[in-house]
């Protein structure tokens, strides 16, 4: 059995990140996808509130798992067995972080292949980033992002103060 890990923040997840999923499911007998609980990066998001949102996602999924992790991602592949590191590449400064995210793995974990994924051309501009900004500003997200995430932002910028949210995008 191949398992791959898909490994991101999800802050939120959007229709990109549910793309590069369902491919890679296609691929490998299992996707864990894997919502990383302590970035560098401020987040919109809690640890639990992203982890909602992702498992209501990939609810229906057969070979879809939802899990979190902390750490450094080759240590939880080796954790959880997963032989591939799944990742999605938009845009052409994407490959370069890649790339050299790649090539880090490679050297702490030789035995762990990643495999990048293109992104679909619909999803190319589609970031966290940039769903929160318009989220921020009372845009329409619901072609970016699944029904429960638009929920989700209008309840998180209504609760919020909107210069502190701005602040954290």
């Amino acid at each position: 059995m191949i398992r791959a890990l898909f490994p991101a923040t999800f802050d939120p997840i959007h229709n990109g990140h549910i793309d590069i999923a369902n491919r890679a499911s296609k691929f490998f007998d299992e996707v864990v996808v894997a919502v990383y609980d302590r970035p560098i990066k401020s987040l919109l998001f809690s640890p639990e509130e992203r982890m909602t949102l992702v498992n209501e996602t990939f609810k229906d999924h057969k070979n879809i798992r939802v899990t979190g992790f902390g750490g450094l991602t080759v240590d939880f592949c080796k954790e959880i067995d997963a032989q591939v590191i799944v990742r999605g590449l938009r845009v052409f400064s994407d490959f370069e972080y890649e790339f050299r995210l790649a090539l880090a793995n490679r050297e702490l974990a030789p035995e762990i292949e990643t495999v990048a994924l293109i992104t679909s051309k619909e999803h190319t501009f589609l970031s966290s980033t940039t769903v929160r900004e318009i989220a921020l500003l009372d845009g329409d997200v619901s072609s970016m992002v699944p029904e429960n995430v638009v929920i989700a932002l209008r309840k998180k910028y209504l609760e919020g103060n909107h210069e502190e949210m701005a602040n954290r995008t």
